[in-house]
């Protein structure tokens, strides 16, 4: 599919998606998202770029002192972040729309970077990750939280099946990680299953330039 017309499927998908998003997307994935700022293991120092914020309902979970920057694509979803923000009494954070495949940030702006059931979300993952080894500082941190292709012959087939269907609900069901990161460059530190039936991997690398 043109990259192009899925980028426009996503966010007429996550237009529709912003009223209902916080209900469907707190308490059900809420253990992963929690455990995913856990790893990104942030110090009051540190500057941080969430890459697909959405609404904002990781903002509880970060330090108060630390510098966070979010970037999305949908505004509908950060006027909810904005009001996020400003209920949570949060100087530090920074909001903007942004396509993640094109970031205009500098290299090596951030200590850390965190993607939050993001990457299968956007058109281009690899072009996504790649912008976040650019932000992101030389040993500073990446953090990825998502559901990738299952390595079980059944339920893989499974995903490619409904594939063409979740891509215009805004997801891809059958994004495989490892092929991922090393067309990126990456090597897992660390990988580990999380949320409801295990069926999400939370993936933290090193930025070994």
């Amino acid at each position: 599919m043109d990259v192009a017309l899925e980028k426009r499927q996503v966010e007429r998908a996550y237009e529709l998606y912003a009223p209902v998003y916080d209900f469907i997307f707190d308490w059900i994935f809420a253990p992963g998202r929690a455990a995913a700022i856990k790893q990104c293991g942030i110090v009051p120092s540190d500057t941080v770029l969430e890459v697909g914020i959405g609404t904002g309902l990781n903002l509880p979970l970060y330090p108060a002192t630390c510098r966070l920057t979010g970037i999305d694509l949908s505004g509908e979803m950060l006027d909810k972040a904005v009001e996020r923000v400003q209920n949570l009494a949060m100087p530090n954070v920074t909001l903007k729309v942004m396509d993640a495949t094109s970031m205009d940030f500098g290299d090596n702006e951030f200590d850390k970077a965190l993607a939050t059931y993001t990457i299968s979300a956007v058109p281009d993952p690899v072009a996504v990750l790649r912008e976040m080894r650019r932000v992101v500082k030389p040993g500073g941190t990446l953090v990825i939280l998502n559901h990738f292709r299952s390595e079980r012959r059944v339920t893989g087939w499974l995903e490619d099946l409904v594939a063409p269907v979740c891509t215009r609900l805004g997801w891809k069901s059958n994004l495989a990680l490892k092929p991922l990161l090393v067309e990126v460059g990456l090597t897992p530190e660390l990988v580990h299953q999380v949320n409801m039936f295990n069926g999400w991997r939370l993936v933290k690398c090193v930025n070994r330039k």
